[in-house]
């Protein structure tokens, strides 16, 4: 089964706003075996509006289209919506009482015009579904096997309306496959690596399980897909081949995105085994920290973070000697080293991670490359470090710096 997801709104088309509506759309359709054929950002134009609805009709069992829904004349999307299908607006007793109730309770300091109430304005051949948290409602309308429906274009109305009116009348209304992914996070290889390796498996997989390469900065995730009517064998049959790959490539897989991500495996195991860490970055500029600490219950190991920016912080609150950074520069294996150790024992942590690097787009204080990067790691067995070159891009060095520190420190705990 196919859906067409129409975003309307010249907002979009400029930059001025991303679409987050589509992502959430496309999810929750695809959770109940609806695939997405197509995502489409259009002006608020007539002619547009009814060329995308004609075209969508005939690829497609569902489109939704989200936006233009507003009480102001450059919103026309029931107008438009009524052309399409000869239809007329007629207002909405229920929906009149909705928008009254809401100026009532919650827009005290405006009084209701009746630009608002033309908020209750429907076309005649829509189902209306009651929109709980806004004034323009949701529309439903199904015509020659096709069912068009019309949401609001702010995110959590929009959500709402997804959630608690749209996809329990697709289950009920439609018969649809049943579509699985498990996403398995790999670390530490490329893309092309991981091919090599699962070459076999990869061309030895059922018809009916596609697989997908997603690398992103230092991580590669590989993601298979099932669609078929029988929801226990496509789980079955994933499970069994998620047990073939782990033999070829155990050794970079960190979980799969359904369960944990790798500062989710830290965390986890930093908690189970009651270790501390501390963290001294660089050029990551506190990132590591902050992923950490973005999950709940970091504070039971998670101690505290200096964020060394400048060479004279590292100095005067790390301690790293002046004749260190002297002698190997600023980016170098030694001040890394220097400066996971000194943070371990300013916060008296069993273990710390430090960065040091030129991220660019000017060398700064060291005459090193511009992507080379040194992690650190010092634990009670000692301290290394580690050089890497992580390319040109300022973002990319950065963030695939911090994923190769929470690969090397999962690495590092996980001998104990």
């Amino acid at each position: 089964m196919l859906a067409e997801i129409i975003t309307i709104g010249d907002e979009i088309l400029i930059g001025q706003i991303v679409d987050t509506n589509s992502v959430f759309i496309a999810k929750e359709l695809n959770k109940i075996g609806v695939s997405v054929y197509q995502i489409t950002s259009i002006q608020d134009d007539k002619e547009h509006i009814l060329q995308a609805l004609e075209d969508a009709k005939k690829r497609v069992q569902v489109v939704i289209i989200t936006g233009g829904l507003g009480p102001t004349k450059d919103d026309i999307t029931k107008h438009t919506l009524c052309e399409f299908f000869n239809d007329t607006l007629v207002e909405d007793a229920g929906v009149l009482a909705h928008v009254e109730e809401l100026f009532k309770k919650y827009i005290t300091s405006t009084p209701i015009s009746d630009i608002n109430r033309k908020q209750a304005l429907v076309p005649s051949k829509a189902t209306v579904l009651k929109n709980a948290f806004g004034t323009a409602p949701g529309m439903w309308i199904q015509e020659d096997g096709v069912a068009f429906v019309s949401l609001p274009g702010v995110p959590y109305e929009m959500k709402n309306l997804m959630t608690d009116k749209v996809i329990p009348r697709i289950i009920t209304d439609f018969n649809r496959p049943f579509i699985l992914h498990r996403t398995v996070v790999t670390y530490g290889l490329g893309e092309s690596a991981i091919a090599e390796k699962i070459e076999d498996w990869e061309n030895n997989l059922p018809a009916f399980i596609k697989l997908a390469y997603l690398p992103n900065l230092g991580k590669v995730r590989l993601r298979l897909s099932a669609k078929g009517p029988n929801k226990q064998e496509l789980e079955d049959t994933i499970e069994a081949e998620l047990k073939k790959l782990y033999p070829l490539i155990g050794d970079i897989i960190y979980g799969t995105e359904d369960e944990e991500t790798l500062e989710q495996v830290v965390a986890k195991l930093f908690t189970e085994k009651r270790f501390t860490l501390s963290t001294a970055e660089s050029f990551t500029g506190g990132k590591i920290a902050e992923q950490l600490t973005a999950l709940p219950g970091a504070s039971a190991y998670f101690k505290g973070s200096v964020v060394s920016y400048a060479t004279e912080a590292k100095i005067n609150i790390l301690k790293v000697p002046s004749d260190v950074i002297e002698k190997y520069s600023v980016v170098s294996a030694e001040v890394a080293k220097e400066m996971a150790e000194n943070v371990r024992h300013l916060f008296k942590t069993h273990y710390a991670i430090a960065t040091t690097g030129n991220a660019g787009p000017t060398k700064g204080d060291s005459d090193a490359e511009i992507g080379t990067v040194f992690i650190a790691i010092a634990s009670p067995n000692g301290v290394y470090a580690q050089e890497f070159n992580m390319g040109n891009h300022r973002e990319r060095i950065v963030e695939k710096a911090v994923n190769k520190a929470l690969e090397l420190l999962q690495k590092e705990i996980s001998k104990i």
